[in-house]
């Protein structure tokens, strides 16, 4: 017998379907002649609590950190006993076992680290689909390779994990310790995702609270030309008062020329016209998606996250949507007509989009050099009623399709001008743009921002009308809402200064990944470190006060961007698990040297004082912390997915040993 493993049952079908005999449904695996499918369900191990390693650690002591395992242990998730007992019967009746986790860093590690597990040392196959179209998916069972090769892989995945339970183990054990000592009475979780995100927000609002707007001064002159009217704003000289960004600080330059500018005729010295075209948006990633769902429907990011999950698994209306691509396979160009107008031909608004694309263009959507482990998500053609969808499932499927609809329209073209005119010596400037060819642009929005200017000339007459002189005053940064931090975490790059660690970082997944990113939002709302205000998201006094009590490096991307180097050299064979792992203990010992009671007493007492919101109180009962489904992947550079139950959820014992249910529904995480 040939056992196929695939990272998740939906992957497990399309394999079957692909298969040249009929499969048969059986309990937890389908059945093709001498070739069985089966599959796990995310992670189904997970790293094992502290006190498997010893009892002792069941107490939380600061003289027992660090935690370093000697032998690491996997323990199987209680959620994924009866589907590892599955595999388990499969395997020991295997003549072959083909790997067929998804193709990148965490799907190697989520079959391979089953496989041994269940004790299987022979030779594996690798099969790597990407695409789950039929004939792809045939196409790659007929190039199937020796897992072998990827086993450089399969180690920097599991460095990764190990050191996320390292990292999130030991720093949240100390500071929640540290907490006890200066009075704060409950868990102060710590990781290497989770606090670089609550150290943006927190930053973000600070910067907000010590904001003073200042006044700043426009002029503007509405001058009659040839053609029509128009109105320019003038831009003055680096010898005026002026801020960073270019706007004048002392209203006593523009008053005094508004009132000499009335009457007066100058030129058009400059005339910069140009047409441009630009490309449809891309189809979507499940970030971008969020990104869009949050600005226009207002959902949160998690909630995002499990519509599409609905779509997808129930509702077979999407593609999978845990994806960080926001390309498509070039297979998937032939058949779009078919499936794009199957799709929505039950939805009046989708069906008319459809009937009006051009399938015959080809956009840059369309690119397999781009296709990594999942492409974009995309309908699949099965026919959406959107009236026996909900709202948000609606209002989701319709952004979907729409944006892989807009690759089959024209390209948006404009005409764009830029005239300056001389005014009594002083540059004044205009800007326009007139809209040739609408495109793609009726599918998004038919406003238009910037208004067309009339005809113009180079050195044609300009006269004044009429001028005057405003008064307004700069703003504060918005605070973060889900759509911005979500867009933060995706290029957090910006937020570093190194050179070379922004290089990394924008190589990389930013700060967590597709799949993990809702989910640690959330997190970080159930602990009670943010909380939404409105559209806004803001850090809690408990929040500002683990920040303040953590040495700067713990609650910055850095950390991140310096571990993705080192996992991308073990990753290509050029660099060993065990000096990295080495490193990590040496940096973690040196930051556990830094916890310390009365810094963290003085945070609490800072945030008492400051206008941070109140965490509200923890809700007691079912987990429900990081929002992640049963079965979900194991988060990546996150140390609740493999360790959040050893640090207070596998055990009900608090740091003081006294079992508490509030407590243990807390999972500290990454």
């Amino acid at each position: 017998m040939r056992l196929i493993i695939a990272e998740k049952p939906s992957l497990a079908r399309a394999i079957a379907d692909a298969l040249p005999v009929k499969a048969t449904r059986r309990e937890g695996y389908l059945e093709a002649g001498d070739t069985v499918v089966s599959w796990c369900l995310g992670h189904l191990l997970e790293q094992a609590a502290p006190e498997r390693y010893d009892p002792r650690y069941k107490q939380w002591r600061l003289d027992d950190l660090p935690i370093v395992p000697e032998r690491w242990q996997l323990v199987p998730r209680s959620q994924a006993r009866s589907q590892l007992a599955v595999l388990r019967k499969l395997v020991k009746g295997a003549d072959s076992v083909v790997h067929a986790g998804d193709p990148d860093r965490e799907g190697q590690l989520l079959v391979q680290e089953v496989l041994n597990h269940l004790g299987w040392s022979r030779p594996t196959q690798r099969l790597l689909v990407q695409d789950l179209n039929r004939h792809a998916v045939a196409r790659a069972l007929a190039s199937l390779e020796d897992n072998q090769r990827y086993q450089p892989l399969y180690a920097a995945a599991e460095a990764r994990s190990r050191a996320d339970w390292l990292y999130g183990i030991n720093l949240t054990r100390a500071w929640t310790l540290i907490g006890r000592q200066a009075g704060f009475d409950g868990l102060l979780s710590v990781g290497r995702v989770q606090t670089p995100v609550l150290g943006l927000v927190v930053r973000r609002d600070r910067d907000i609270a010590a904001f003073e707007p200042k006044p700043f001064y426009l002029l503007w002159a509405d001058l009659k030309v040839a053609g029509g009217a128009l109105r320019a704003w003038w831009q003055p000289g680096e010898h005026h008062p002026l801020d960073d960004q270019g706007r004048l600080l002392d209203p006593g330059p523009a008053e005094a020329l508004a009132q000499r500018l009335a009457g007066t005729q100058g030129h058009l010295a400059e005339l910069d016209q140009k047409r441009k075209r630009q490309a449809a948006p891309l189809p979507y990633s499940l970030s971008s998606l969020q990104i869009d769902a949050a600005r226009r429907h207002g959902l949160s990011a998690k909630r995002v996250l499990d519509v599409c999950q609905t779509l997808y698994e129930r509702h077979q209306l999407i593609t999978y949507p845990r994806s960080d691509c926001r390309y498509l396979p070039a297979a998937h160009h032939r058949e779009a007509a078919r499936t794009l107008t199957d799709a929505c031909r039950l939805d009046g608004q989708l069906r008319e989009w459809a009937e009006r694309a051009n399938f015959g263009l080809r956009s840059k959507a369309w690119d397999d050099a781009k296709v990594g482990a999942h492409h974009a998500l995309a309908p699949t053609g099965r026919p959406a009623d959107l009236n026996k969808l909900s709202r948000d499932e609606a209002n989701l499927f319709r952004l979907i399709a729409r944006n892989v609809l807009a690759q089959f329209y024209p390209a948006l073209e404009t005409y764009e001008t830029r005239a300056v005119f001389d005014l009594l010596g002083e540059r004044f400037q205009a800007q326009g743009r007139e809209i040739l060819e609408p495109g793609w642009k009726p599918l998004f929005t038919t406003r238009d921002d910037v208004p067309a200017l009339p005809p113009l000339t180079r050195g044609e007459t300009a006269s004044v009308t009429e001028a005057g002189c405003e008064a307004r005053e700069t703003r504060p940064p918005e605070p973060f809402t889900d759509a911005s931090l979500i867009k933060a975490m995706m290029n957090i790059a910006r937020y570093v200064e190194d050179p070379a660690v922004k290089r990394t970082l924008r190589d990389s997944d930013g700060l967590g990944t597709e799949a993990t990113r809702a989910g640690i939002i959330e997190t970080l709302l159930t602990r009670g470190y943010l909380i939404r205000d409105g559209k806004a998201i803001r850090a809690t006094r408990t929040g500002h006060a683990l920040i303040d009590s953590l040495p700067p490096a713990a609650t910055r991307p850095e950390r991140t961007a310096l571990w993705e180097q080192r996992l991308s050299a073990i990753a290509e064979s050029q660099d060993a698990p065990a000096p990295f792992l080495t490193a990590l203990i040496e940096d973690l010992q040196a930051l556990l040297a830094q916890a310390d009671a009365g810094r963290l007493n003085q945070a609490l007492a800072a945030s008492a004082r400051s206008t941070a919101p109140v965490a509200p109180p923890p809700k007691r009962g079912k987990r429900s912390a990081s929002g992640r489904r049963t079965g979900a992947r194991r988060s990546r550079g996150n140390a609740s997915s493999s360790s959040g139950r050893s640090t207070s959820g596998s055990s009900n014992t608090t740091p003081k040993g006294k079992p508490t249910r509030a407590r243990r529904a807390r999972k500290p995480d990454a």
